[in-house]
């Protein structure tokens, strides 16, 4: 079987790359497997304290393989991640997406399933699936109204139109606009800030903000505590505390 999914490591930050350049990025099942296991590794290995996911050449992704699906009716769904490997569930641990030219329908999407995102200056955003009869059932219609004005939103999913890089910065979809061919280099340069901090108190903070979405207003705090009492009791922060007095680096274990 041919990898379709690179993953490389490097000084704590994992970049993830979508190797298909000849199918614009697209997403089959092995691909999608592929995804899969290599947000696991992410989520597994110690080493890697945040990850970078990109796709090769000058294209992010187009979403699902519409050639595959037609010659064997295979949907990129895996268990547990679901749709092309990552859009139900990514990683505990910091994400970036790095977009070069197009992330439209399930390319969108699976930017849309990272934590951030960082895109070159000529992206592209959009969920043309109502062109083709579809709905962007693979996150486009549930996490685009919760990350931009509703109305707005509603125009992307219901006209199948897209977006540039500087409109999707406005609209707080993107978080860093960089030159063409950059936006890798400048993900990973985002991941290693990220990377900086103690990894328990990056991943909590993280969680929290997802999570506190859908907490009731007069439980925040108190549904908020055991996570932030786990943190505040942790090694780590006895370790950022003493590193600032003694003016040093921390050195975090993340325990």
């Amino acid at each position: 079987m041919t990898d379709t999914v690179d993953f490389t490591v490097e000084d704590g930050i994992a970049v993830i790359t979508i190797d298909r350049p000849e199918v614009r990025n697209a997403i089959d099942l092995q691909t999608a497997q592929q995804l899969a296991h290599a947000l696991d590794k992410v989520d597994e290995r110690s080493d890697v304290r945040a990850a970078v996911l990109t796709g090769t050449g000058k294209i992010f992704s187009a979403g699902m393989d519409l050639k595959a699906f037609n010659a064997t009716g295979e949907r990129p769904i895996v268990a547990g991640r679901g749709a092309f490997g990552i859009c139900e569930s990514a990683t505990a641990k910091p994400l970036i997406a790095a977009v070069e030219g197009k992330a439209l329908g399930g390319g969108f999407e699976i930017a849309l399933a990272c934590d951030l995102v960082v895109a070159a200056e000529d992206a592209q955003f959009g969920l043309p699936e109502v062109k083709r009869g579809l709905v962007a059932a693979a996150g486009g219609v549930l996490r685009l109204p919760r990350a931009i004005p509703q109305k707005i939103a509603l125009e992307l999913v219901m006209t199948g139109g897209s977006i540039s890089a500087a409109q999707a910065q406005r609209l707080g979809v993107v978080n860093r606009v960089v030159a063409p061919g950059e936006a890798c280099a400048e993900a990973v340069r985002l991941a290693t800030a990220i990377a900086a901090n103690a990894p328990l108190a990056v991943r909590t903070a993280k969680f929290l903000v997802k999570a506190s979405v859908d907490w009731q207003q007069d439980e925040l705090f108190d549904r908020q505590r055991p996570y932030t009492d786990t943190v505040r009791q942790s090694a780590d922060a006895a370790e950022g505390a003493r590193a600032f007095v003694e003016k040093r680096d921390p050195a975090w274990t993340d325990r």
